[in-house]
């Protein structure tokens, strides 16, 4: 099992609604909107990496208002 934090900006206005529309993921154990220089913090775990990166690129990606997003795999 692969986890990782996915650190995600946004346009202004729109973190509550993507923090909702995580919540329902199924790879997503946890969600929340921070201050800082990222608005939303997510933490995947899937089968492997690739499976993380699906994630990532068709979940939260797609969503409106993502700016850009760092993946941060944690390590054993």
């Amino acid at each position: 099992m692969v986890r990782a934090y996915i650190l995600i900006e946004m346009v202004a206005g729109h973190s509550r609604k993507l923090a909702t529309s995580l919540r329902g993921s199924e790879s997503v154990t946890d969600v929340d909107r921070v201050t800082g220089p990222y608005d939303v913090i997510a933490v995947l775990e899937g089968a492997d990496i690739n499976a993380i990166s699906d994630v990532v690129t068709n979940d939260i990606h797609s969503l409106e208002g993502v700016v850009r997003t760092t993946t941060c795999v944690c390590l054993d």
